[in-house]
Order: C-alpha cells, then sequence, then structure tokens
C-alpha cells in the first residue's frame, strides 16, 4: 500500500521543475505577447487619432456650405468603425441612436438602458443641455487588455505556486538528507568503540589467561564512549549551549580516545597533537564541539585506512581567533566534491591531504565562539 501512495508523489516530484521551466516560458512568453499587443495597439491609436483629426480640421477649413456636418458625419463613421460603443438619448431619456451595440435593434427598452448604464460606468456621458446626452464606453482593444492582464496574472499566480512547490520540495528533500545523514553519523559515532570491544572479546578468545583487571579501563572507556555518544544524539534538536570550552583540552581528550585505536603494525597510522594548553578559550556547546572535532579525525583516520600515514591536530590563537586545524597526508577531496562536503547526507571517504580548521572568533580577549568549518585541500 505504500509503494502505491509514493508511486504518484515520486512522479510529481520528478514532473515538478519541467513545469515550474513550462510555466516560467509561458509566463516570459505572455509578457512578450502582452508587450507586442501594446505597442501595436498604440501605434494603431496614433494613426487612428491623427485620421479623426484630420476629418475634423478638414472640415473647419473647408469653405464650402455644409462642410462642418460633412465632416461630423465622416467623424461618425470612424467613430463606428473603431467598434466604440455609443449610444445617444434625448432629454426626456429616450435612445435615438446606438452603435456598436452588443444586441440588436430588436433588444427591448431594459436591455438598452442596462448597456447605456454599464457605459456609464466605464466613461462618464456627455451631456448637452438641451439636446441630449452621448453615452460611449472603451475601445474593444481595452477590454482585450483587460483579458489578457487577468491571463497574465493567472499564470503569475500558477508560477509563484509552482516556486513555492519547489521550494518545499527542497526543504523536504533536504530534511530527507539529513535524516541520512544523521541515521549514517549514528553508525559512525557508535563503530568505533564497538569495533573496539569487538577486538577486546577477539584477544580475550586467544589470551583467555589474561587478568580482567588489564581490560577494566579499556572496557570503561568504550562504555564511557558509548554512554557520550547517547548523550550527544539526545542534544540533536535542542538548542545549543553557551558555555566557555578550552579547545586544547577538547583536543588532546579527542587524540588521547584515538591513539589507542590507531592501527600499529600493517599501514600504521600515527597521531600528533600541538596545543599551547588548555586554551584558547571559546563560548560555544563543549559537546557539539567535540563531536565535530571527532567527526573530523575520524574521517581522516578513515581515509588513511589500508594505506597508512600521519595526522597532526594543532591548536593555536591568534588575538581573538582560535583554530584547530586537522591535517593527513591522504589522497585528498575530489575537486567536485568540495562544493557539496558540508551538505547534509554527504560522504567522502576518500579525505584529505587537507587542512580542516575550526575557526572560533570573537571582539575581545581569548575567549571566542564557534564560527565556522572549512577546508583547505592540497
Amino acid at each position: 500500500m505504500s509503494a502505491l501512495t509514493e508511486l504518484p508523489k515520486g512522479s510529481l516530484r520528478r514532473a515538478g521543475p519541467p513545469a515550474l521551466i513550462a510555466a516560467a516560458l509561458l509566463f516570459g512568453v505572455l509578457s512578450v505577447g502582452y508587450a507586442w499587443i501594446v505597442a501595436r495597439h498604440l501605434r494603431n491609436d496614433a494613426r487612428k487619432t491623427s485620421r479623426l483629426l484630420g476629418h475634423v480640421f478638414a472640415g473647419l477649413n473647408d469653405p464650402r456650405k455644409g462642410a462642418a456636418a460633412d465632416a461630423l458625419l465622416a467623424l461618425a463613421d470612424e467613430v463606428r468603425r473603431l467598434g466604440i460603443p455609443i449610444a445617444v438619448t434625448d432629454t426626456a431619456g429616450r435612445v435615438t441612436a446606438l452603435d456598436n451595440a452588443p444586441f440588436g435593434a430588436n433588444a427591448d427598452e431594459v436591455t438598452r438602458r442596462n448597456w447605456i448604464a454599464e457605459l456609464d460606468r466605464i466613461q462618464p456621458p456627455l451631456i448637452q443641455p438641451g439636446v441630449g446626452t452621448i453615452h460611449y464606453g472603451a475601445l474593444p482593444a481595452a477590454r482585450a487588455f483587460a483579458g489578457l492582464a487577468v491571463l497574465q496574472g493567472a499564470m503569475f499566480l500558477c508560477l509563484v505556486l509552482l516556486a513555492a512547490w519547489a521550494m518545499r520540495e527542497r526543504v523536504t528533500a533536504a530534511r530527507d538528507r539529513l535524516w541520512v545523514a544523521m541515521a549514517r553519523e549514528s553508525a559512525h559515532q557508535l563503530g568505533t568503540p564497538l569495533m573496539s570491544l569487538t577486538g577486546w572479546i577477539d584477544y580475550l578468545r586467544e589470551n583467555p589467561d589474561t587478568p580482567g583487571s588489564e581490560l577494566i579501563p579499556h572496557l570503561e572507556s568504550d562504555a564511557e564512549r558509548l554512554q557520550r555518544v547517547a548523550k550527544r544524539f539526545e542534544r540533536i534538536g535542542r538548542p545549543a549551549r553557551r558555555e566557555p570550552v578550552g579547545l586544547g583540552t577538547v583536543a588532546e581528550r579527542v587524540v588521547a580516545y584515538f591513539r589507542p585505536r590507531l592501527p600499529t603494525l600493517a599501514h600504521s597510522v600515527t597521531i600528533t597533537l600541538t596545543s599551547p594548553g588548555a586554551g584558547p578559550v571559546a563560548t560555544g556547546d563543549p559537546v557539539l564541539i567535540e563531536w565535530a572535532l571527532e567527526v573530523v579525525v575520524k574521517n581522516a583516520v578513515d581515509a588513511l585506512s589500508g594505506r597508512g600515514g600521519r595526522i597532526e591536530v594543532e591548536v593555536e590563537s591568534s588575538d581573538s581567533v582560535g583554530r584547530v586545524s586537522v591535517r593527513d597526508d591522504g589522497p585528498g577531496v575530489a575537486p567536485d566534491m568540495q562544493r557539496q562536503l558540508f551538505e547534509p547526507g554527504s560522504s567522502n571517504k576518500v579525505s584529505s591531504s587537507s587542512n580542516t580548521a575550526a575557526a572560533w572568533r570573537s571582539g575581545r580577549g581569548r575567549r571566542a565562539r564557534a564560527r565556522c568549518l572549512c577546508l583547505n585541500s592540497r
């Protein structure tokens, strides 16, 4: 049942980007078409206005008797050809003339008056005292423009909705990648102490006479490690603490944990620490800072697996900047992987020849706050 319900959702996700691109292209075509229609209308409107004015001035400059009346008739014919809806009523309100009406000559009086009222809502009528009133509406092109504007607005709304849907899908995909990353990180964190416990079990099988007192410190260390991992995952989703953290102390604790667990026979790996002491002091969450440093060191160990090498952890401070650098002489990070290295769910076991530094900086003294994590691959 779940497979049947997931299929349309996956199909919808795959169809989302093409639909968004198609909507954007259609919106662009409508915008260009709308601009072209407006430009053509303005050009035609200027030509028709010039023709109307030509009729008026021709009638005014014609000395013949009745030329003014002929000019008015020609002007009326031009207005009729333009498609402008027009109605003339006398002083009593009776309709005496109609042009470009949406109904025939046999329409009833109510239909005519409703249409005239609609014209008056579009344009104020021209009242001639003692003669009558001229009612007129907008050009047909104006109604076409209104329809195009509505269509363009509808397309813009669809584009906005598709963009919002795409953003939501992107957030959902990022959340899914985050869950995958957390599952991978949980296995990553639990792998080291479990592997150590498995090693001690194999050692006891091979050396059954080994006193238990020799193994207690190591087993306690692994048990403490498992408890620390459990506490770390309890912190997920909670606000980070703001406490003074000695970066030198954190680095020393991490190096001390990894040093006895590194391979020493075939493909040996060595780890060294250079630190001025317990400092510098950063303001942050000690659990999360130690976790981040452990992940970086663990990645360096994984990069040297099967080939051996050297890992250097260095803690340094300069003014208000504290820096923890982890270097290894592994094969390095591929250029195409560097851009997505810090995204949720990304993984790159072939790490380094790198300098991955967590830098903390603040405005005063030796106290800093957690700032950034960066990669320097050579």
